[in-house]
């Protein structure tokens, strides 16, 4: 039994789909509450950069964890056979 599979299936569109449409709703709530709060500008935009970091740090550790795996790949170690 292998323990890496060098097997991998792509994603649905149903898949593609419900994730891109999730990310936009829940970015766009987001933005709409900051935007509503009764709070002054700069609070706002406080909260707002906020949230841009947080999304954007998000990609970056889904990106690293990815690439973490995949160096790990039977297939990425013919080096090593």
């Amino acid at each position: 039994m292998q323990k890496y599979g060098t097997h991998q299936e792509a994603p649905t569109s149903a898949w593609i789909i419900q994730v891109w449409a999730s990310f936009v709703l829940s970015a766009s709530a987001t933005t709409l509450g900051i935007l509503n709060l009764p709070a002054n500008d700069w609070v706002k935009g406080y909260m707002g950069m906020g949230v841009l970091f947080s999304v954007g740090s998000t990609f970056s550790l889904a990106k690293t964890s990815r690439d973490v795996y995949e160096s790990k790949r039977l297939v990425s170690r013919v080096d090593e056979a």
